[in-house]
This record gives structure tokens, sequence and C-alpha cells, in this order.
């Protein structure tokens, strides 16, 4: 009965943006170069208000440690999803392959995965329970999981 409760609470389409949108992050992180900041060499030259500012920064460090736990953070996060995904049962984990993980086709659609990807192709309503599960499973992992608004 506590679980009934809590799907209950549980904002479906926010939900599910969330995970859409951190599996399009995935996708991001994964296949797209990550391009290091550099410091810059010339000096500049300005007019500074209101005198010294008694602050020292270290340019150089702030962006070598950007690069550094930027390049972690993205590596932990897609490593972080692949483990979830992997764990999930066989057609929840086929489904969020196919459709959200692959770089293959960049514009590929639910009525592709669940016609084409499927062996037998299964309907859009059972299609649509795999996904819902699948999302679940991911926003709950990925602590995503949006509760609806007081009513």
């Amino acid at each position: 009965m506590g679980q009934l409760s809590f799907f209950k609470e549980v904002d479906q389409k926010k939900t599910q943006q969330a995970v859409v949108d951190a599996l399009e992050r995935y996708r991001f992180y994964k296949h797209m170069y990550f391009e290091e900041r550099e410091t810059s060499v010339t000096a500049s030259y300005g007019e500074r208000v209101g005198g010294s500012s008694n602050s020292i920064t270290d340019q150089t460090a702030e962006i070598a440690i950007y690069n550094v736990d930027e390049k972690k953070y993205r590596h932990e996060f897609c490593e972080n999803v692949e483990r979830i995904v992997e764990s999930m049962p066989r057609l929840e984990r086929l489904l969020i392959k196919e459709r959200y993980l692959t770089v293959e086709y960049e514009y590929i659609t639910d009525l592709h995965v669940y016609t084409f990807v499927f062996d037998p192709p299964i309907s859009e309503p059972t299609y649509s329970k795999i996904r819902w599960r699948a999302f679940m499973r991911l926003a709950t992992k990925l602590q995503l999981v949006v509760k609806k608004d007081g009513d």
C-alpha cells in the first residue's frame, strides 16, 4: 500500500522531463569533446573602481581545478547512468539504450523503437508502461523524482 501512495505523489510529467534532461546530458557528456578552459596570457588593463580590493585571485589554479573537477564529474555521471541502465530488466534496458543513449540515429522516435527495435514489435501502450517503469527506476536512483505540489 505504501508504494501506491508514493506513485500518487509523483508528478509524472515533471519527473519524466527530469529524466529525459538527464539522459540528454548523458549523451552530451559522453559524445561531445570537453574543451578545457585556458588562462589568459595577455594583461588586460581596465579602470578599477573603489581602489584596492585586497583580494587575490589565482586564475590559473581556478581554471585547473575547474578542468579536473568538470572532467571527473562528467565521467562519474556517465558511469552512474550506465551502471543504473545495466541493472535494469531487459526490456527497460533495451528501451533506454536504443531510444535515449545511442547516437547513431540522432532523431530516433518512440514509434521506431517499439515497431522496429523490439522483437517482436510491441504496442504503444505497452511501450509507454515499460518506459514509465524505466523512467521511475532512473528517477529514483538519480534522485530526480518530482513530487506533486500540495493540492
